[in-house]
């Protein structure tokens, strides 16, 4: 029995569609006392587009705050709303606690996950297919190996497939020509490891190498019977940003990766493993044009390209408009569904409505109050760090993709300027002091700045330039260790996201293996000046 976990995020759709491809069927995992989140809407409701047979498990049941009774009834009110079928909807319920490592068909718990098993071999059916037809295997998704090179991996849909045996490679949206090739080597996973085997049957999850130019959504076919399988059409990107290589006067320092020729080498890989994105060259050949599902998916990628020691700079997000055929304007809308305190809905509700947020429902939930927006994608860049303050920390905020719907007019984005570096050096304690006037600071003494860093933001709506790295000059009247008896505010700390939310349009992240610093694009002072008149003019 192969057990697949899905990526849960809306903004990782184009995975969840093609593991849920390769199943039989699923076991729906709520938790006893949250109850279905955004993200169990999502993926549910690509289950029941599959026609897959569902195992309702209700986990945490342990809790003393669990409530299981309410979260079934939770999971049936979001199966009929989504149109199950009457099978679907009579599906069996299996009740789990993964920490004691139990399960009942009750509340009342097993000795151990034997219920939980029994129902999942006597309910989902058994791998239908052909087992004496034609070889016939979908690529759900691809690995890289240095050795090997690419390895496709899908499951066997009719016949069986044998290590050696020659094949027709086609595609069901016609993207490629049918061409011959050969199964050098066939594995099959067993736990975390891969075995290799010399055949598998109908229903077997496989993976295997040597046939060049594989690719997600391919059909591997006996060469007298070339059949596509039908593949899921995956969600188009809604979100795009700049990649580009680091310029700064700080650039190769940290990173082994810095050139375009490895931006565009670990992209390309990247477009491999992820049929979710897009990858276009930019205006430059040192600036690529990188398109995803959300703000989540591109970060991922960013934070993943960083641990492996990529050196380069990104620019602020920005959405992708459509145009309607009667020509208007059309943008990405998101589902936004938030559990607040109650004393912090009307913060909330009225940052929602500022953004072009309409409210859809509220519901109370002892203390709490979830509700669901439907809301421009643009309004809820910059979003997220708000809505923690604004919930002192306590609010969850899940986001689902919702449609495009008609432009919904201006949002502003963000109300605060930025501070930024005057000069290349060191921040010293004197300078920081003189600059925490202006507002709060990213940067602590002796961090190196350089000319057009952004260093702090200001609550006035422009951009202002302070010298953090201005030295007390020392007279025989004062000594420089008066600095330590100025007191400081210690310094904001952004995460990955926060910085891209940040951003504005004059502004870039440059992100190294050990930094993210922000800055101006125009990094000179006096030159971004000009260019400020040039264009006012």
């Amino acid at each position: 029995i192969n057990i697949i976990d899905t990526p849960g995020h809306a903004d990782f759709g184009g995975e969840v569609e093609r593991v849920l491809k390769m199943v039989d069927g699923v076991l729906l995992l709520v938790d006893a006392v949250e109850g279905p989140m955004p993200q169990t809407r999502f993926v549910l409701q690509k289950t029941l587009e599959l026609n897959h047979k569902i195992i309702i498990c209700v986990n945490k049941v342990d809790r003393a705050d669990g409530e299981p009774k309410r979260v079934v009834d939770e999971v049936l009110d979001l199966l009929l709303d989504l149109d199950a079928t009457e099978e679907q909807f009579n599906s069996p319920v299996v009740y789990c606690s993964g920490r004691m490592g139990t399960s009942g068909l009750t509340e009342e718990q097993g000795p151990d996950l034997t219920a939980l098993f029994e129902t999942i071999v006597n309910y989902i059916d058994p791998p239908q297919g052909d087992e004496k037809g034609k070889t016939q295997v979908l690529v759900s998704s691809i690995d890289y190996n240095e050795y090997v090179g690419r390895i496709g991996i899908g499951r066997v849909e009719r016949g069986e497939i044998h290590t050696g045996e020659e094949v027709m490679v086609c595609d069901y949206h016609g993207n490629i020509q049918p061409y011959r090739s050969k199964v050098v080597t066939l594995m099959q996973i067993d736990g975390l490891k891969r075995v290799p085997v010399e055949r598998a049957l109908v229903g077997d999850i496989v993976c295997f190498s040597g046939i060049e130019g594989i690719n997600i959504g391919n059909t591997v076919c006996a060469l007298d019977c070339v059949e596509p399988v039908p593949f899921v059409k995956i969600g188009e990107p809604t979100l795009e940003m700049r990649f580009l290589v680091n310029d700064s006067p700080f650039a190769g320092q940290d990173g082994r990766y810095v050139t375009s020729r490895h931006l565009r080498d670990r992209l390309n890989r990247e477009l491999l493993k992820d049929v979710s994105l897009k990858v276009e060259d930019g205006r430059t050949t040192e600036e690529f044009i990188v398109k995803g599902r959300g703000e989540m998916h591109l970060s991922v990628l960013i934070e993943t390209m960083r641990r492996e020691g990529y050196e380069f700079a990104v620019s602020m997000p920005k959405v992708l408009f459509k145009t309607s055929e009667t020509g208007k304007k059309l943008e990405p809308i998101e589902q936004l569904i938030v559990d607040v305190p109650s004393e912090s809905v009307g913060a909330v509700m009225e940052k929602i409505g500022a953004r072009k947020g309409e409210l859809v429902s509220m519901n109370p939930i002892g203390s709490r109050v979830r509700i669901e927006f439907r809301v421009p994608e643009r309004g809820l860049i910059g979003y997220k760090n708000e809505f923690l303050t604004d919930t002192r920390g306590e609010g969850v905020m899940n986001t689902l993709f919702g449609g495009y719907e008609v432009y919904k007019g201006e949002i502003i984005r963000r109300n605060v300027g930025s501070l930024i570096a005057y000069e290349t050096g060191e921040a010293s304690t004197y300078g920081l002091f003189n600059a925490q006037d202006r507002g709060p600071l990213f940067v602590e003494p002796n961090t190196p700045v350089y000319e057009g860093m952004i260093v702090g933001y200001t609550t006035r709506n422009e951009d202002i330039v302070v010298n953090v790295c201005k030295k007390k000059h020392v007279t025989n009247m004062r000594s420089a260790a008066s600095d330590e008896a100025l007191r400081l505010t210690p310094p904001r700390r952004f995460s990955l996201e926060e910085m891209l939310e940040f951003l504005s349009e004059d502004e870039i992240l440059e992100v190294t293996p050990k930094n993210l610093r922000m800055r101006k694009i125009i990094m000179n002072n006096s030159q971004r000046m000009k260019e400020i008149f040039r264009n006012k003019e």
